[in-house]
């Protein structure tokens, strides 16, 4: 599926200004409720912007004010059947899986309320940044349903199991204010800066060497799935392979020489 530089179409709108791919989920009148149709959407995007050298981070966020994203559309699951809920949740998995390993540091902007499957998509991501009125949280037990979209997994490495395991055994939201203070969102915005405050953050990381934002990245990420010490040696080896890049040259240089380094990604 072909996806266009700037393409407002559909359920999912898409544009690259300036270095940055901005997806925003556009069902404002269902609160920015997860279809299969959207999460389709969501992969070819992803993957157009994995392969666009001019787009170097994407943001996510919603339309209007009110929600980020309230997870999977409850109607479609209602009437899904037992093996479509979870290819569902399979196809989720992908997308979350592609936002976490897209190579490109990916923000999630959240606009309003993130719950369920809409704060597992934020979860994914690199960095968050919400609005005061955001509440947040896996309700998916009071549906009796499961966060099967990655957030078993993802929440716990966000803000350790025993925070993780009470809201996802309660289905309890949680303010902006609460998930700054355990680790859950980056920081908080007032909703007329948002994207503002989002952009700023995003055009920090660009300023820096973007093959050591990537390597830096991947060595996190990667890291948490080893042991301590593996984890370690990892860093180590993404440490080699960045010392082979000019821009470690340069930036070595400009230390040294007390200056600003200016990178090319080489």
């Amino acid at each position: 599926m072909a996806i266009e530089r700037a393409d407002h179409r559909e359920a999912v709108w898409w544009e690259v200004r300036d270095e940055i791919g901005w997806i925003r989920l556009n069902r404002p009148q269902a609160l920015n409720a997860l279809t299969p149709a959207m999460l389709v959407r969501l992969e070819a995007i992803l993957d157009a912007a994995r392969r666009d050298a001019a787009v170097r981070a994407v943001v996510i966020t919603g339309a209007g004010t009110k929600a980020f994203s309230a997870g999977a559309d409850i109607r479609v699951l209602n009437q899904a059947t037992a093996l479509e809920v979870r290819e569902f949740a399979r196809l989720a998995v992908s997308v979350t899986s592609r936002i976490e390993s897209l190579g490109k540091v990916v923000v999630a902007a959240i606009n309003g309320h993130a719950v369920g499957g809409g704060l597992e998509l934020a979860e994914a991501c690199a960095l968050r940044v919400a609005v005061p009125h955001a509440r947040l949280g896996h309700p998916e037990v009071r549906i009796g349903a499961v966060a099967g979209f990655g957030g078993t997994t993802r929440l716990p490495r966000l803000i350790g199991k025993g925070r993780a395991a009470e809201l996802l055994l309660t289905g309890r939201l949680i303010d902006a204010e609460e998930a700054h203070r355990v680790g859950l969102v980056n920081r908080v915005a007032p909703a007329e800066r948002l994207l503002a405050e989002t952009e700023s953050l995003v055009r920090e990381i660009l300023m820096q060497a973007p093959l050591a934002v990537k390597f830096s990245w991947e060595a996190l990420h990667r890291g948490l799935d080893v042991g301590t010490d593996q984890s370690a040696l990892l860093g180590a080896d993404y440490f080699g392979l960045v010392a082979a890049t000019n821009d470690f040259r340069v930036g070595t240089a400009a230390f040294i020489e007390k200056r600003r380094a200016v990178y090319t990604g080489s």
